[in-house]
């Protein structure tokens, strides 16, 4: 899979609102903030599912409620259509 131009990305950020490309253009990142430690879990866990699927794996943080996760396509160097599909699971996934 190849490396979207920044501009691809942009316009793919347009309907992930809450979504930031990193200031390297490498990366596009967000924080989901739960009511407790459970949701923020079984967000992950929805989310795992379908990574795995994908063979696509996001790079996360939790702590207690909040859920960090910063998407890139290792091997292209930089972000993918890959990484647009699975955040927009993972915004899916949170309203769940």
């Amino acid at each position: 899979m190849s490396k979207l131009e920044k501009s691809a990305i942009e316009t793919a950020l347009k309907s992930l609102p809450n979504w930031e490309l990193a200031d390297d253009g490498l990366s596009i990142g967000r924080v989901y903030m739960f009511g407790d430690f459970n949701a923020a879990f079984g967000f992950m866990t929805r989310v795992a599912l379908m990574a795995d699927k994908m063979d696509h794996h996001p790079e996360w943080f939790n702590v207690y409620n909040k859920v960090n996760v910063t998407l890139t396509t290792h091997d292209a160097g930089g972000v993918t259509q890959k990484d647009i599909d699975l955040a927009t699971f993972c915004d899916k996934a949170s309203s769940s």
